[in-house]
């Protein structure tokens, strides 16, 4: 009964339930979204821990994300192939450039990454197939799924036509292509061979590795291989396993950068936007009905049963906003997607916690939007 009267008092002024809808999908648009950039960006900023083939990682210890990687001697790669249970270690070379649009000249920023070809370094379609090209001095492979301002260097190289730019000012050759994809902190890729590596970055010692990447023999406990490796190697290394580096990389988006705050805060935000919202609704609907809620409490329906009226219309407008809302976002996902080529994915997790999370803002403006029918006198409204 509860439920039929809280629903009848909503449809009874449909403008205002509109309204009341429209505020709420508002709400869960802003939090989806900012939900949605927060993900998109922990995602994306560890795409090469996820694909890149190792155990253990080493890493300078001045290293702080992916995209700004700091040199270490190659020397603690041979210290840690010493410790048991190590069964091969490998170089990896991963520097900032500058690339030239071969198309239009203008200038950007991408991320080199230096591997030895016979060494199955990095999982990405079009990889495998293709890495032995990058033998040949000068030629680098491009990532496809590269911000379109680099230029339409995948549909030239697929249509069959040759692409030679410049990186680091110095004349390369895109032989191939492979796909990894954007984040926050980089628009794009190439990778090459160690020795075209040095040749553009020429400053750079063949001894000073940006990662060390270590696979284990069969059998062998990560944790523990990784404890013995720290214990073995000096301070200037952190010796991660891949969960911990991926956390590691998870945490400094998160929590260091002033972008990971900003998506946090939108989602208070959008939490305090629909309440707002909300309150007024219920507390406009709760003072037009008075004269009814005190005739139920005359009639000797208790306080519970009234109040349990409007937390139940709270409730209804929470899931008749929502899903309006979750409908607006997953076209937005889509189309920014295609945008950026960031992975914006709404899946079932963050749809759930997002439908809890208005459920409990709306049911909090009912229980706010209560106190004047908890206190309601029928003498007072007859």
């Amino acid at each position: 009964m509860a439920i039929a009267l809280g629903w009848m008092q909503l449809r009874y002024q449909k403008m205002r339930l509109a309204v009341a809808i429209a505020g709420i999908a508002f709400a869960v648009i802003l939090i989806l979204m900012q939900l949605g950039f927060r993900a998109s960006m922990l995602d994306s900023a560890v795409r090469y821990q996820e694909r890149l083939h190792y155990d253990i990682a080493i890493l300078s210890d001045e290293t702080q994300f992916l995209a700004q990687m700091k040199p270490f001697s190659s020397r603690r790669l041979y210290q840690a192939a010493a410790v048991p249970g190590v069964a091969l270690v490998s170089p990896l070379y991963m520097s900032p450039g500058v690339w030239r649009n071969p198309f239009d000249h203008s200038s950007h920023r991408i991320l080199v990454l230096g591997v030895d070809p016979s060494v199955d370094t990095l999982d990405a379609p079009g990889l495998r197939e293709q890495l032995v090209q990058v033998r040949r001095r000068d030629a680098l492979l491009f990532d496809a799924l590269s911000r379109p301002e680099h230029g339409p260097v995948a549909v030239e190289l697929r249509a069959g036509r040759p692409v030679a730019t410049e990186l680091n000012e110095r004349r390369v050759d895109v032989v191939g292509l492979f796909e990894m994809g954007t984040s926050f902190g980089v628009d794009a890729s190439a990778l090459t061979s160690d020795d075209n590596f040095l040749r553009l970055y020429p400053d750079r010692p063949r001894t000073q590795v940006d990662v060390g990447l270590i696979t284990l023999a069969p059998g062998a406990d990560a944790v523990a291989v990784r404890d013995a490796i720290r214990a073995l190697l000096p301070a200037d290394v952190v010796v991660l396993t891949r969960s911990d580096w991926i956390a590691r990389e998870k945490n400094y988006w998160a929590t260091t950068t002033p972008i990971g705050a900003v998506f946090s805060f939108g989602v208070v935000v959008g939490l305090v936007v629909g309440s707002i919202i909300v309150y007024q609704i219920l507390f406009a609907d709760v003072s037009d009905h008075l004269p009814e809620y005190a005739t139920l409490k005359a009639m000797g329906y208790s306080n519970r049963f009234v109040s349990g009226v409007v937390l139940q219309q709270a409730v209804i407008l929470a899931v008749l906003g929502f899903v309006p809302g979750a409908l607006v976002s997953l076209w937005l996902y889509r189309v920014i997607g295609r945008a950026t080529r960031l992975p914006m994915a709404l899946d079932g997790v963050r749809g759930a916690t997002v439908l809890g999370l208005t459920v409990a803002m709306c049911a909090v403006s009912g229980a706010l939007a209560l106190r004047k029918v908890r206190k309601l006198d029928p003498a007072d409204v007859f």
